[in-house]
């Protein structure tokens, strides 16, 4: 594979050669690792930023209509749009339905949108484990807007948090009272709570919704990355794409806001140094999984299973092998 090739025609926005760009990245094998580091540092001079967003909601919230009328008004904006879907993987086969593309229809017939769904495999925390590598390759290619929907799990649902500039958190109409709006996790990394499917019925509950939403978040203690009057709880319909140019403008402001007063930088700082750790900690992991290593921990685990050592010895015995001789 022609790698200088490769990069020149993502830089130059071939949807084709990102898709196959993309496919090298989320490849696992070794040689594939080592041309994936080369595409990253021959793309990455170019410098190009795109607006990264990150979407989250419970499954049947409606996030894939929701992203396809979104996408579809910042396409009529001028702007060009990247979705990066990332699909539940099966615990048991490993497979994934990748189904968000056919949902999209609209939007994948579109020349300026691009969207890649991918499997999540066994990463926690909603995305894939090289999701950070494609938003940087969707970047390089040209894109204003990475939309990145997450697998929608949940309260634990925060990784995607570490990779996207803007973090939307998408809720249905009687999704949750107040109660329910301040819990932790995932509820405090939320830059806009939007409540879907306010239209027809639903719009009285969705306002309701939105309220005790709204209310929650004046009691969550405010961060210093925020603005006046942010995270705020908004309501929109992706059938009738009322509250879209809203939502769209209260992103804006709080962009430029973060922007004028430093936090942007600083934020794609800190992620930058997050993922070259993790890097490093799954690069460790990696270890245990060779050959000698696995043997090593399924004698150990022999033991354990029998109760001839305990879960806690067995695994200091594992990690003392990992750690570089000390001089005496």
């Amino acid at each position: 594979m022609d790698i200088h090739d490769l990069a020149a025609r993502v830089q130059a926005g071939e949807r084709r050669a990102l898709a196959r760009a993309i496919t090298l990245v989320e490849s696992g094998r070794a040689d594939h690792r080592e041309q994936a580091s080369a595409l990253l540092d021959a793309v990455a001079p170019l410098g190009r930023q795109a607006l990264r967003i990150g979407l989250s909601g419970t499954p049947g919230v409606g996030k894939s209509t929701f992203i396809e009328a979104f996408g579809m008004f910042l396409i009529e904006q001028g702007l060009k749009v990247a979705v990066l879907a990332v699909d539940p993987s099966s615990a048991r086969s490993g497979g994934s339905i990748l189904g968000d593309k056919t949902r999209m229809e609209r939007l994948s017939r579109e020349k300026n949108a691009f969207i890649r769904p991918s499997p999540s495999q066994s990463q926690l925390g909603g995305v894939a484990r090289r999701t950070r590598e494609a938003v940087a390759l969707c970047e390089a290619a040209g894109f204003d807007v990475v939309l990145i929907e997450t697998v929608g799990v949940g309260q634990s649902e925060t990784m995607v948090a570490e990779m996207s500039d803007l973090f939307l958190l998408l809720l249905a109409p009687a999704g949750g009272d107040e109660l329910q709006g301040v819990k932790r996790g995932i509820m405090e990394i939320a830059d806009l709570i939007l409540v879907n499917k306010a239209d027809g019925e639903l719009k009285s509950t969705a306002m309701r919704t939105c309220a005790d939403y709204a209310g929650a978040l004046r009691l969550l203690r405010k961060r210093a990355y925020d603005p006046e009057g942010y995270p705020k709880a908004m309501t929109v319909s992706a059938v009738t794409q009322d509250g879209l140019p809203a939502a769209w403008d209260a992103i804006q402001t709080l962009i430029a806001w973060r922007r004028e007063h430093g936090h942007w930088t600083k934020r794609r700082e800190q992620q930058a140094r997050h993922w070259f750790e993790e890097d490093v900690r799954l690069g460790l992991l990696s270890v245990l999984d060779q050959k000698d290593a696995r043997a090593r921990i399924d004698a150990l685990g022999t033991q354990v299973a029998a109760g001839r050592i305990s879960a806690s010895r067995a695994a200091e015995d594992i990690l003392a092998q990992l750690r570089p001789p000390t001089d005496i």
